[in-house]
């Protein structure tokens, strides 16, 4: 509990974490750009709302806004710095971090991607910690308010990991996981690269789809032919990060070879996977307004993430002889609604099939 704690990125996942954990009991301080947000959260608190209302909860964790970060100088230095950015921010986010932490201090990415080598490359790798919000499903949809459209402890599924980036167990590896688990389930993984590949997938086969078709996540997964999509991005993916010597876990509750095969024609393999997909909303107790991340920048008019998750599986694919030819219909499809040449529509995705 003696852990000075800051959270960059105050948004959906980083404002979710970090406000439950000023709400248990840590010192934490938010950090974000948006000055209506951080005035919210002074004025009224933290709302962070879940899937029924036993889960509310209003937290009233300290906060700064950019401008006034500079105030961190005064004050203890920093224990923990969450980076909960957009990844084409990481590198500055770090760099403005850096100078604030204490001699011991490390930087945990709490981000979609994979972003470790970017913040390494700032403050170097024996300060750099990962940690994934697995199916967490959260959206910051106005100042002081975040709602997590996932319930929480889904029956056998971690919803939060966390991993050295050397894979080894170390004191401060398990002491985040314990911090983190008083939120929801968390596991502390000796295989973080495996589980980023693994997350990247998901977010391969989600967030673009619903970025391009203007679909919620459960509208896209009723739908027969957006579903054919969908497979072939996990399957792609999927066999690239086997090539690339990956440990994968389970891709959205699926299983990655048996996802894989689906891709490739297995019709066993295929029905095992769409039941799974059509009985996710049930078994995950996923709300009809969840919506992945870049679906909701897409409907803010945000940059998104498409070239750091897409585009990094179309990459290590070409760097090893591996093509993801579904990837690449769905990151043009995905730009051209982005830059304004056509409006989010579900054709998008059927020309991709």
């Amino acid at each position: 509990m003696d852990k000075r704690i800051v959270v960059v990125g105050a948004g959906a996942i980083g404002g979710y974490t970090g406000g439950q954990l000023a709400h248990n009991g840590f010192d934490v301080t938010l950090i974000d750009p948006w000055p209506e947000h951080i005035e919210a959260i002074r004025k009224d608190g933290l709302a962070l709302e879940g899937v029924n209302e036993s889960e509310f909860v209003l937290a009233r964790p300290k906060t700064l806004q950019l401008t006034e970060v500079q105030n961190l100088a005064k004050e203890r230095p920093i224990d923990i710095a969450f980076i909960s950015v957009k990844s084409y921010d990481t590198e500055w986010a770090t760099m403005m971090i850096r100078q604030y932490l204490a001699p011991s201090g490390y930087v945990v990415s709490l981000q979609n991607c994979i972003n470790e080598e970017r913040i390494a490359g700032v403050i170097g790798w024996g300060k750099t910690v990962g940690a994934i919000a697995a199916i967490l499903s959260a959206e910051l949809y106005a100042p002081g308010k975040i709602r997590r459209t996932g319930a929480k402890n889904p029956p056998g599924h971690e919803v939060y990991r966390v991993g050295e980036v050397h894979g080894r167990m170390t004191k401060r590896i398990e002491e985040l996981g314990a911090m983190i688990g008083t939120i929801d389930s968390c596991k502390v993984t000796d295989n973080l690269w495996g589980e980023r590949w693994s997350k990247l997938c998901v977010n391969g086969m989600h967030n673009g789809i619903s970025a391009a078709s203007g679909l919620s996540g459960n509208a896209m997964r009723q739908d027969e032919r957006i579903r054919k999509v969908i497979i072939a991005l996990g399957g792609e993916g999927v066999r690239i990060g086997q090539a690339l010597g990956y440990k994968l876990e389970d891709i959205a509750g699926q299983d990655a070879e048996k996802l894989a095969r689906a891709s490739e024609g297995d019709r066993g393999a295929l029905d095992e996977v769409e039941a799974l997909m059509l009985a996710l909303r049930n078994s995950q107790q996923r709300s009809e307004a969840q919506r992945p991340s870049m679906g909701q920048d897409m409907q803010k008019g945000r940059r998104t993430e498409i070239d750091f998750i897409n585009g990094v599986i179309v990459e290590k694919g070409k760097e090893i002889g591996r093509a993801a030819p579904t990837h690449e219909k769905l990151i043009a499809a995905v730009k051209r609604v982005e830059l304004g040449q056509a409006p989010p529509s579900p054709e998008h995705i059927y020309a991709i099939a």
